[in-house]
This record gives structure tokens, C-alpha cells and sequence, in this order.
């Protein structure tokens, strides 16, 4: 495990598996890094970078009181201490909040390209009326910690209904330890609930942004949406894959990510 500081001295724990171009990659809203396992073997010619993010295991305690305002702030300096950790030009593959997070290090950082799988940006319409953030706030402070993270799952993963939740968090393997995480996610959420997507992305690096038709229907529109206002992009959408679905379908997935980075 390697160590590098962030802007604002947080300390940033990554490892790197192989020595090709370095592939940044920036898991989601409750999954841990190891979310990657499945994807890092069809990526076997890069050097797959996955860093803990701050707020997620021994980070969780220096950062109980980082307010939902800092989250993305702080998100985008730690990548960015990444980017200049390792040795050549990087390319961030962010999957849901770790591509909202790519997508805004590009901004200021020199990448090679970014991968976008459904940043968690909400639409127009939808921001205004989600509350998810508020809803977890008050689950947990009447005690119910795993009912807050319950709400979480059945509005981003399942947000069409799941018939036995139970069963399907018994085959997490995140769960029941995703608990622990509860606050840390109503600040992001918090966070991605406050957050307005710009009408126009000063990214200069190619961008890759993908969907699924599985997915919900409002990130579905968001990564429509985040495509419209980039000046490099090409936006892909994979029938019958979900909002998981880097980690759900990786050899589709990166088969369209090893043909865009080399055009």
C-alpha cells in the first residue's frame, strides 16, 4: 500500500496493480475499493490505481466533521494528489459519485481521459424534490442506522422496487459493514443533492460517459446530460446492465473503455 497527502493534508492510501498507463479508479457512494476486484484483470495492459477514498475505513475518524459543502472539494484534492503521485498521465475511471468526482478533478487537473459510468448528478426537477440526505439524517438519529442505509439502496440501486431486500443484502458482501459508513454517505448525498451540473464542462480531455438501460431513470438522463454539455465526448448506453455495471458486466464494459482510449 502506497501513501500520498492531499492539498489540505489528508493522507490518501492507494495501491497499484500492474505498470501500464495508470487507470485512476474511483469507486461509488457505498462500495468499497475492493468494488474493482472483479474489474482490474480485464484491464491486465494498465496500472490500476485504487485508492481508499477519505471518509471510508482508518480515514473515517479524522473526517467526522467535514461538512456536505467540502465533500466534493475534498474528493477532487485527493484525486488530484493521485494524479500527481503516480508516474505518468492518468485517466480517471469513476463509477456514480467517483465519476462526478472524476469528471471535476479534470477540471482543474491534466488527464488523459476520463471514464464516466453514471455520475451522480441529479436532474433539475429531481434535485428539487430529493431528500435522501434528510431522510438518512433522521434514520440514524432515532437510532435506525441500517434502515438510513436500506433508504440508500432502495432509491440508487433499486430504485424501481425490490421484491425480497433482505435476501438481497444478504448476498452483499459489503453488508452488514457498509453501516459504519452511514454518515459519511448523508454527506455525500448531501453534497450531490446540492450540486448543479454546469452548462458547460472546461474539460479538455476526452471523456467516455456510459449508462445502462437498468439504471435509474434519473442518472440515466444525468449522463445524457453531463454528455451534452462536454466539448470531447462520447456517451454509450449497455442494454440490461444496471447501475452497477462496471462491476456487473466488466468485460462489456471494458471492451467499449480499451476501444475509446485507443482511437
Amino acid at each position: 500500500m502506497s501513501m500520498t497527502q492531499s492539498a489540505d493534508g489528508t493522507e490518501v492510501a492507494y495501491e497499484r496493480r500492474g505498470d501500464g498507463r495508470p487507470l485512476i479508479l474511483l469507486h461509488g457512494g457505498m462500495a468499497p475499493r475492493e468494488y474493482w476486484d472483479t474489474v482490474v484483470p480485464h484491464f491486465d495492459d494498465f496500472g490500476a490505481v485504487l485508492p481508499r477514498r477519505p471518509g471510508f475505513g482508518t480515514c473515517l475518524d479524522s473526517l467526522e466533521t467535514t461538512s456536505a459543502a467540502d465533500v466534493l472539494d475534498r474528493e477532487t484534492e485527493y484525486v488530484c494528489s493521485l494524479v500527481d503521485a503516480v508516474d505518468g498521465k492518468s485517466i480517471l475511471f469513476g463509477h456514480s459519485f467517483g465519476a462526478l468526482t472524476a469528471l471535476e478533478t479534470a477540471r482543474d487537473a491534466e488527464v488523459e481521459a476520463v471514464l464516466a459510468y453514471e455520475p451522480a448528478i441529479l436532474p433539475d426537477g429531481f434535485r428539487e424534490q430529493a431528500d435522501l440526505a434528510d431522510r438518512m439524517e433522521q434514520l440514524i438519529k432515532d437510532g435506525q442506522r441500517c434502515e438510513a442505509v436500506k433508504r440508500y439502496i432502495e432509491t440508487v440501486l433499486h430504485p424501481d422496487g425490490i421484491d425480497d431486500l433482505e435476501g438481497w443484502l444478504a448476498g452483499w458482501p459489503v453488508w452488514p459493514d457498509c453501516v459504519d459508513l452511514a454518515e459519511e454517505v448523508v454527506r455525500m448525498n448531501r453534497a450531490v443533492e446540492r450540486y448543479e451540473l454546469p452548462t458547460h464542462f472546461d474539460i479538455d480531455a476526452p471523456v467516455l460517459v456510459m449508462s445502462g438501460t437498468d439504471g435509474p431513470a434519473f442518472l440515466r438522463k444525468s449522463a445524457r446530460d453531463v454528455h451534452e454539455t462536454l466539448p470531447h465526448s462520447r456517451f454509450v448506453e449497455f442494454d440490461g446492465v444496471s447501475h452497477s455495471g462496471p462491476g456487473e458486466a466488466p468485460g462489456l464494459i471494458s471492451s467499449e473503455v480499451t476501444s475509446f482510449l485507443d482511437r
